[in-house]
């Protein structure tokens, strides 16, 4: 395994590594790994012959700074976890002066809308953040490939789009998301939870699970009723939103269309940690 910190000289080894006719795949994260992460480095490695994990918690796509603060940091057993898994890895832990210098700010994007809806409407500025590091990091590993969970659904759309306006030749992959054994889907921030809680917090894949079985016969605003008044019901969770929206252009469903793929996206606050989930519902 490979551990840089400075652009300049992974730069440099992948230079190398490219004039071996070795294809890279990229694995953006921001540390606290677990399976979740795990499972986008191997599918990367099945693919790719070198695959580059860079581990950086980005303040700019922190609209809190309570929440950057807290966010999980484990570096030496992020490192332990990934050695453990292929020294064909190679790592990029940049500080926040090597990526951004004295100017830590975002840059602004144009995503045609799918920033406007869901995460965008509750954290401003979240997605010019995201899209500025995954650029910088897009530009400096040229990868042939990046990995990207589901969980954060609207994200990889947003990633896609920014790709395809800046004209990267890089190919962003789309992976499932891991759930814990209780459905929970496998977040950094499940950490902070507390073991009832997250325990608990299964009701979350629940109401997916069965807004899923309802859309068959039940209209996009009935389905969303019936979420808010569960979880009204549940004081353990505070629902921020439920929406049933297109997949590809992420705008609510107002009439259902046969040749449109649809999926129910929630966020809600248990233990004050915001945790995200999704499912496809056709």
């Amino acid at each position: 395994m490979h551990l840089f910190d400075h652009k300049k000289e992974l730069t440099s080894f992948l230079l190398a590594e490219r004039n071996k006719n070795r294809t890279i795949g990229l694995v953006p994260t921001m540390g606290a790994l677990h399976e979740g992460h795990i499972s986008l480095v191997k599918k990367a490695l099945e693919e790719n012959d070198r695959v580059v994990v860079s581990i950086f918690v980005n303040p700019t796509q922190f609209d809190k700074k309570d929440d950057l603060e807290k966010y999980p940091r484990n570096l030496d057993r992020d490192l332990a976890l990934l050695g453990s898994v292929s020294e064909k890895i190679i790592v990029f832990v940049p500080s926040v002066d090597e990526i951004y210098g004295d100017d830590i700010k975002s840059q602004s994007y144009e995503f045609d809308g799918l920033d406007k809806v869901m995460e965008g409407k509750f954290r401003q500025g979240h997605f010019d953040g995201v899209g500025t590091i995954v650029e910088l990091f897009l530009r400096n590993v040229s990868p042939d490939k990046a990995y990207f969970g589901e969980k954060d659904f609207q994200q990889l759309q947003i990633i896609r789009k920014m790709a395809d306006f800046k004209k990267l030749k890089c190919k962003i992959i789309g992976c499932p998301i891991e759930r814990e054994p209780h459905g929970l889907a496998m977040s950094s921030r499940n950490e902070r939870l507390s073991k009832t809680t997250r325990e608990k917090a299964s009701f979350i894949y629940e109401t997916l699970q069965t807004a899923k079985s309802k859309f068959g016969t039940e209209s996009a605003t009935k389905i969303t009723d019936w979420a808010k008044e569960e979880f009204e019901k549940n004081p353990l969770f505070e629902l921020e939103y439920f929406q049933i929206a297109d997949e590809d252009t992420l705008t609510p469903m107002l009439k259902k269309q046969n040749d449109t793929k649809y999926r129910a996206f929630i966020a809600v606050y248990a233990d004050g940690v915001r945790l995200i989930d999704n499912l496809r519902l056709n």
